[in-house]
């Protein structure tokens, strides 16, 4: 099994299309439904057997959630900030404008 590149916290944007987000979970290997597989153009459709990133993602328009393959991702080094609503419920920004995990609160 492949280690992930990219970790939790880390900026990434997409390397075919215009939209850029903070990993917040990493699958080993492709874990979604074959419906949503099927959804991607056959030109563009990664193998299933590399991690998959959950994003906290954006494009020019609007914040959303992405599940995207290793091999459609690059480091965002533009070190630009992330508008995502979401972002503040799961990480702190440092210093050095990276996302840290929150750690989790105890009740």
């Amino acid at each position: 099994m492949k280690t992930a590149k990219f970790a939790i916290g880390q900026v990434v944007r997409h390397r075919l299309f215009p939209f850029r987000g903070v990993v917040f979970d990493v699958d080993p290997q492709f874990n979604n439904t074959e419906e949503w597989y099927q959804s991607i153009p056959k030109e563009v459709r990664p193998r299933k057997d590399q991690p998959f990133y959950h994003l906290l993602a954006e494009n020019s328009e609007t914040e959303y959630i992405a599940y995207v393959s290793e091999q459609n991702l690059l480091e965002d080094e533009s070190g630009e900030p992330v508008r995502h609503p979401q972002l503040g419920e799961l990480f702190d920004r440092t210093a050095d404008g990276h996302y840290s995990p929150k750690a989790p609160s105890r009740h």
